[in-house]
């Protein structure tokens, strides 16, 4: 079970507001960054939580892969989001792809700052 885990949060994002809140186009685009990379999209999900005093409410979504998983979480009243890239490395080791793949999420938002960490999961 050997693989790369990515973490990124972004603070202040200077993106379009619609990248927080549209789950049709953030879910369009992230199917298109993880084929762009190379990795292979097996299932796909994107909701919209519901609008609150503080503004539109947020999406989170799911890209389910062959290799694992890419989840976004997005806070628009905030202008933030979190990123999750996994993937497992069995069969071949996908991590540059993985690393790749957050790149893309991180410049899609253009936040302000990331705090970002990489963790190596299972053992050799």
């Amino acid at each position: 079970m050997k693989g790369l885990h990515l973490t990124a949060d972004l603070y202040r994002c200077r993106c379009e507001p619609a990248w927080l809140t549209d789950p049709d186009q953030l879910g369009a685009w992230c199917v298109a960054a993880v084929q762009a990379v190379g990795l292979e999209v097996v299932n796909q999900l994107f909701h919209t939580f519901p609008a609150t005093a503080k503004g539109p409410g947020g999406v989170t979504a799911t890209v389910l892969l062959a290799e694992s998983h890419v989840c976004l979480h997005t806070w628009p009243e905030d202008h933030a989001v979190t990123a999750d890239v996994y993937v497992c490395n069995f069969g071949g080791d996908h991590s540059a792809k993985a690393r790749a793949l957050m790149y893309a999420l991180v410049n899609r938002f253009q936040p302000e700052w990331t705090e970002q960490r990489s963790l190596d999961r299972g053992e050799e």
